[in-house]
């Protein structure tokens, strides 16, 4: 279904779970609104107005739905690090991590509490959106699936005024440092992460999950020649 109510066909992808969006069917009494958290009224003002506050509201909305629903998931993303003490400037999106064989009963909770939820042409992931913002459900970092002991490593911090599991330090930087490739090496988007989380990560591990690919091994000497390790 698309946004305008009109009936699409989702590809199934190997392996993905068999995602419908939410229903808006005629008849059925309007799902919660989560731009403003109440059924929508005709020209109410669209709250919040901020992005990173837009930002931070999805991501408590989604992860208050995700403890109700008594899911095993991780807030990720630049939302965990803003969470852990990070930089207030959040990114373009919410970030959580679920196994891989939650990824459907993620989807029918998400769905139940009124959120759109489709599947991307990536197959490692599963998409929602809140207050307007993108939420990605990921179940694979790097190319490896998120499994249950790194989900049951994350600590639970407050995102505001709502408490959740967030992705541990040295399971955020791995995930990010390990994505290096000679196609995707924005050293500059983690540099600032890696600054503001080094008295946290165990970067001994982090060196041990990333191997000798070469940039990763380029990420770690830009690191210790700007005294960051």
């Amino acid at each position: 279904m698309t946004e305008n109510g009109e009936d699409a066909t989702l590809v199934r992808r190997p392996g993905n779970p068999d995602l419908r969006l939410a229903s808006d069917a005629p008849g059925q009494a309007p799902p919660l609104d989560v731009r403003r958290g109440t059924p929508p009224h005709e020209g109410d003002p669209e709250l919040p107005r901020d992005r990173n506050q837009a930002i931070l509201e999805a991501a408590k909305q989604v992860g208050a739905v995700l403890k109700r629903g008594g899911h095993l998931f991780a807030l990720a993303g630049s939302v965990a690090v803003h969470a852990h003490g990070g930089s207030g400037n959040l990114q373009h999106d919410v970030d959580f991590c679920v196994r891989p064989e939650d990824a459907e009963s993620v989807a029918a909770t998400l769905r139940a509490a009124g959120l759109t939820v489709y599947t991307p042409p990536e197959d490692w992931l599963i998409k929602a959106t809140c207050f307007g913002q993108d939420v990605d459900l990921i179940f694979e970092l790097a190319h490896r699936p998120v499994s249950a002991e790194m989900l049951h490593r994350a600590q639970e911090l407050p995102v505001e005024s709502v408490r959740m599991p967030v992705l541990a330090p040295t399971d955020l930087l791995s995930g990010l440092i390990a994505a290096f490739s000679e196609h995707h090496c924005d050293f500059g988007a983690v540099l600032p992460i890696a600054r503001a989380l080094r008295e946290k990560v165990d970067w001994d591990r982090v060196r041990r999950d990333c191997g000798d690919e070469p940039m990763p091994a380029a990420f770690f000497f830009l690191l210790e020649r700007l005294n960051v390790i």
